[in-house]
């Protein structure tokens, strides 16, 4: 929720969470959830400026916050983060990893993956999908949902819908004994700005680079992360990783104690307007698509596969969507190859 945008996202963001939680309790994501709090730093005027304005905007959506200033402050991260001036603490966060939701969810649905099977369109009959064409036959279906992130929008006739958006980041070894512990993320207000949840300001954007320092289960850190509009999507470059790693060590001095042993990168999909699409697709009416999450999917993914799930058998989607309708954008299927 630390990072969300002000408005229907960080709405809800804070209603996944809450699904998140709902799902532990059910025993459906037990032990893939852990709850902890994001710690949101400024580090100079200018930050502050844009973390006492973000502060507000979580209040206001009822997010529980605390703000650390002083002794306090000290107490929490100080030795952390020691050229903190301020920070908000997010409380009622949590940490999933991606793909192990993914992997458990499939497990109990009892569904498989067609794996290395290329999908090469979609067949339409009277105005509905009646299979989807593969490399290995066509597939007979009742509805389609299209959530394939970047590659979604080869079935669309939308063009220039999505974009991908490199980012990289950065894992180090794992932290001694005598290193100071991190009570949970840091996230720099930088972040903020790079993400578009606030505006610059006098802040200049740089390279889109933000700062986050995750303390990971195993005693890593892992540190990001970069926001890039590049054709070259998968490379990794040493002016980005040193920038990355300097504005770390600069908010975390114990930091460089440490070595990296992982530089990686990958690409995000992202939309025109920087918010997601759900919804139906024209042309056909048991298609629906679920993409351009960007860097939000694994904090909405369950939420939105519940949501997408609802729309599918006819049932009101428990949480609002309208300001992600896919009817924003004309949507409609490409025609068939």
């Amino acid at each position: 929720m630390a990072s969300k945008k002000p408005g229907p996202l960080m709405t809800m963001a804070v209603a996944a969470v809450r699904f998140y939680e709902q799902l532990v309790e059910g025993g459906v994501l037990a032990d893939e959830f852990t709850s902890r709090s994001t710690y949101v730093v400024a580090s100079d005027e200018e930050e502050l400026a844009v973390l006492e304005r973000h502060a507000e905007q979580l209040a206001a959506a009822g997010v529980p916050i605390r703000f650390l200033k002083g002794s306090a402050l000290n107490q929490c991260i100080g030795a952390a983060a020691p050229s903190a001036l301020a920070a908000v603490e997010v409380q009622n966060e949590g940490h999933a990893i991606g793909y192990r939701v993914v992997e458990r969810l499939r497990r109990l649905g009892g569904f498989d993956i067609r794996r290395n099977v290329k999908v090469g369109g979609i067949q339409s009959l009277g105005g509905r999908v009646a299979g989807v064409i593969t490399d290995r036959g066509i597939e007979r279906v009742d509805a389609v949902l299209l959530a394939a992130g970047l590659g979604s929008v080869e079935f669309l006739a939308t063009p220039g819908l999505i974009r991908p958006r490199k980012g990289q980041l950065i894992v180090t070894d794992r932290a001694g004994r005598d290193m100071p512990r991190f009570p949970g993320p840091l996230m720099s207000c930088r972040y903020l700005v790079s993400k578009g949840s606030q505006p610059a300001g006098n802040m200049a954007p740089g390279r889109s680079l933000g700062l986050v320092i995750d303390p990971l289960a195993t005693g890593q850190f892992l540190i990001g992360g970069s926001r890039e509009d590049s054709a070259e999507t998968e490379s990794t470059d040493a002016d980005v990783v040193a920038r990355l790693l300097g504005d770390a060590v600069a908010l975390s001095p114990s930091l460089a104690q440490l070595r990296v042993i992982r530089v990686f990168a990958g690409t995000r999909a992202a939309t025109r307007d920087g918010l997601p699409i759900v919804g139906r697709v024209g042309g056909a009416d048991n298609v629906w698509i679920a993409t351009g999450f960007e860097g939000d999917g694994i904090c909405l993914g369950p939420l939105m596969g519940r949501v997408c799930q609802q729309l599918i058998c006819c049932q009101a989607p428990q949480v609002d969507i309208s300001a992600l309708d896919a009817s924003r954008f004309g949507l409609t299927l490409a025609a068939a190859a």
